[in-house]
C-alpha cells in the first residue's frame, strides 16, 4: 500500500511517500480501507518533533480517517466487515491506503455523511466538544466567543453551540472566513485582522462580557480574552504557538478561569460521549463539517504547509 512515512523529525520535506505492507489488525483492532484522511495542526507539530508526546521513528502520521472496515480482530464484537466508519485515532497511522485502529477509536459514519465529512469530524469534533462542554461547561444561554473560528475546530464548535442554545459570536481573518462562520450559525462576527476589532467586540458585548471564549491562538490573544470575559467567565486554550505574559490580577476581580484542553486526557468514556453527541447532530443535519480542500496523498507536504497558514477555513483532506 502507499503511505506517508516520517524517518526523522523536521520540516514538511521529511514526509516521504513509500510502499508498505498492509498492516494486520490485532485481536482488539479493525483494519480500515481509507477513503479520506483529515489533516490536523497537531500532525504538523508531531512531524516537527514539537509536541509533548511524539511517536518513535519511523512512523506514519495521522489520526483522522474515514473508510470501510475490511478486517476485524477476533475479540471485536461491535464491528464487522463492510461497516462505514470514521476514526478519532489510529494505531498504524492515517496517512495511508489502509489503517489499523483500536476498536474504540472508530465510530459509525451517519448515512447522510460521505467519507470526506467523516475524515473531518473525529479529532476536530472531539476537541470542540471537550472544549465547549467538558472544560467550559457550556450550557443554554451562555454567551460564547470563538476566537479564530474559521478553522475546522471553530466551525464545529459554532454548530455545537448553536444546537445547545448558546449565544454565539466568532472572529475570522478574512471575508471568506467571516461568511463561513456566519453560515455555521455565528450571530455576530468580527474580522480579527482589523486593528479595531476588539473595540467592536467591546461595543457589542458591553460590561457583561462573555461566559466562554474558545481560544485558538492563546500566545496572541489570551490577555485580550481575559478583558472580554464576564464574571466567572472561562477561556479555554485550544491552540497556542508560543509564550505570552499576562497579569494574574486580570483573573481576580471577575473570578475568571483559564482552562487548558488536550484530547490526550480524554478517557474512552469521554471520547465515546463526544462522538455519540456528534453522531446525533450529524444524523439530524445540524452538524456538517466544512471541507476546505482535498489533495492527493502524495501532496502531504503541501497540506502540512497550508494547515499552519493563517486564514484557513474548514478542513484540509488527503485522498489516497
Amino acid at each position: 500500500m502507499k503511505a506517508i512515512r516520517v524517518r526523522t523529525f523536521g520540516e514538511p520535506e521529511v514526509l516521504k511517500l513509500v510502499d508498505l505492507d498492509i498492516p494486520e489488525p490485532g485481536s482488539d483492532d479493525v483494519l480500515v480501507k481509507v477513503e479520506a484522511i483529515g489533516v490536523n495542526p497537531v500532525d504538523a507539530y508531531i512531524r516537527a518533533g514539537n509536541y509533548p508526546i511524539i511517536p518513535a521513528l519511523p512512523f506514519t502520521p495521522g489520526k483522522d480517517v474515514s473508510g470501510i472496515i475490511v478486517k476485524v480482530g477476533e475479540d471485536v464484537k461491535k464491528w464487522k466487515e463492510g461497516d462505514r466508519v470514521y476514526s478519532a485515532g489510529t494505531l498504524s497511522g492515517g496517512y495511508a491506503e489502509y489503517a489499523v485502529c483500536r476498536h474504540s477509536q472508530v465510530f459509525s459514519l451517519p448515512a447522510n455523511m460521505d467519507f470526506t465529512h467523516g475524515a473531518a469530524i473525529g479529532i476536530p469534533g472531539a476537541a470542540a466538544w471537550r472544549a465547549l462542554f467538558t472544560r467550559a461547561r457550556g450550557k443554554n444561554g451562555d454567551r460564547l466567543l470563538v476566537h479564530g473560528a474559521s478553522g475546522s475546530v471553530g466551525m464545529i464548535a459554532i454548530q455545537l453551540a448553536v444546537s445547545t442554545g448558546l449565544e454565539v459570536s466568532g472572529t475570522a481573518g478574512t471575508e471568506k472566513g467571516l461568511a463561513q462562520i456566519r453560515q455555521a450559525g455565528a450571530k455576530k462576527t468580527y474580522k480579527h485582522s482589523d486593528p479595531r476589532y476588539l473595540e467592536e467586540i467591546v461595543a457589542d458585548c458591553g460590561e457583561k462580557g462573555y461566559d466562554i471564549i474558545l481560544e485558538m491562538l492563546a500566545n496572541v490573544n489570551l490577555a485580550n480574552d481575559l478583558a472580554l470575559l464576564g464574571t466567572r467567565g472561562r477561556v479555554v486554550v485550544i491552540g497556542s504557538r508560543g509564550e505570552i505574559t499576562i497579569d494574574p490580577r486580570a483573573t481576580m476581580a471577575k473570578e475568571t478561569e483559564i482552562l487548558g484542553m488536550s484530547l490526550f486526557n480524554s478517557s474512552d468514556e469521554e471520547m465515546k460521549e463526544a462522538q455519540v453527541g456528534l453522531y446525533q447532530l450529524m444524523s439530524s443535519g445540524r452538524l456538517v463539517p466544512q471541507i476546505a480542500q482535498q489533495l492527493p496523498l502524495e501532496e502531504a507536504r503541501k497540506a502540512h504547509r497550508q494547515i499552519l497558514e493563517s486564514g484557513n477555513s474548514g478542513k484540509i483532506l488527503l485522498i489516497p
